[in-house]
């Protein structure tokens, strides 16, 4: 008896996150299974339900003739059914992922910016409790250089007012037709 029926779809789905460098626990979380489940999914020996695999290939951004390839593979296309309705099918299917959010303020030790063309990214993060492991990564946080900029800005003058006892602002959002924090101050200097 086989005990990994689904052992080549498993395989493409355990390589498709691998080269993402993705671990077992981000993808269990982002599509809502446990980390056994897709454990035995990704060893062949359980077929994801529809609604999991449709999770999975939304989560990978794969194509329509992937997603079709791996739909096959779990066995759900019916017998005698064109390969265009099974993309039809899929391309019909309205996936809703929850996301539970967290209010926890994050400390961290350290940051990593990287910049690009695009903009840049802070990467945060906190010491390990173990003194040969690296530091763990906690928040990733990308923006354009504009935003960076007004962000700059903003923490600056909140460290030079630290002593204000009301020591918060906020940034509007990119692209709104609010004055930045430089625009603000000159305003009123000008008043």
């Amino acid at each position: 008896m086989n005990n990994t029926p689904y052992k080549i779809l498993g395989g493409q789905l355990k390589h498709l996150r691998q080269n993402r460098a993705e671990s077992i626990e981000e993808v269990s979380d982002a599509v809502e299974i446990t980390t056994e489940t897709l454990k035995l999914i990704e060893n062949g020996s359980e077929r994801p339900t529809e609604d999991i695999l449709m999770l999975i290939i939304n989560h990978f951004g794969m194509k329509d003739d992937e997603a079709v390839h791996l739909w096959e593979l779990a066995g759900y296309n019916k017998p005698n059914q064109p390969k265009e309705s099974i993309e039809e099918d899929i391309q019909k299917r309205t996936v809703f992922i929850m996301m539970a959010l967290d209010n926890r303020i994050l400390y961290s030790d350290s940051v990593h910016i990287t910049a690009n063309l695009n903009g840049i990214v802070l990467n945060f993060a906190q010491a390990s409790i173990d003194q040969n492991s690296q530091a763990q990564t906690i928040a990733r946080v990308g923006m354009s250089y504009e935003q960076a900029q007004n962000v700059a800005s903003l923490l600056q003058q909140i460290i030079i007012n630290r002593n204000n006892k009301k020591n918060q602002s906020t940034l509007p959002a990119t692209g709104s037709s609010q004055p930045s924090p430089q625009e603000k101050s000159k305003d009123s200097k000008t008043k």
